[in-house]
């Protein structure tokens, strides 16, 4: 994330996918709002979910996967169960085999993220976890998502 991100939240329009995310009874801790490492999940279950969708992943069979090798994540404002979060999703970098996501947490219909963060999949071959370059159907799955060059 960039310096002015950690000043000011990102908005919906930062982001050119968006996917719905249903808090769950358990994600709240006993202050009463979402623990913090559920953010990771929510994070992990929205790309997932896009590539699946996109078909770039096949979590059974793809012969190559992504495995994360960093994550961040600042928090802005609570989440609450039972509250429906938007995951807005894009790709800040794309190299020879890893790729940057970067997600913002939305509650409700507000357009500033309570919560941002990014991880990093590096790309392996599934049975040898040797680093490989991103297959072409990758590649065009995550076109969509590419974060506008400002």
């Amino acid at each position: 994330m960039s310096d002015a991100s950690k000043k000011h939240p990102a908005s919906r329009a930062d982001y050119p996918h968006h996917a719905p995310i249903q808090t769950r009874w358990m994600d709240n801790d006993v202050y009463g709002h979402v623990n913090n490492v559920t953010y990771y999940s929510y994070f992990d279950t929205a790309v997932n979910r896009y590539l699946i969708e996109a078909g770039a992943l096949d979590i059974e069979t793809s012969a190559v996967i992504g495995l994360v090798v960093e994550t961040s994540c600042r928090y802005r404002a609570p989440i609450t169960f039972p509250e429906a979060v938007t995951a807005g999703i894009r790709v800040a970098r794309i190299g020879t085999s890893s790729v940057r996501y970067e997600i913002g947490l939305f509650r409700k219909d507000e357009d500033s993220a309570c919560a941002e963060g990014h991880f990093i999949h590096v790309y392996v071959d599934r049975a040898t976890r040797r680093p490989v370059p991103l297959p072409e159907a990758l590649r065009a799955a995550l076109a969509p998502l590419r974060a506008s060059e400002n």
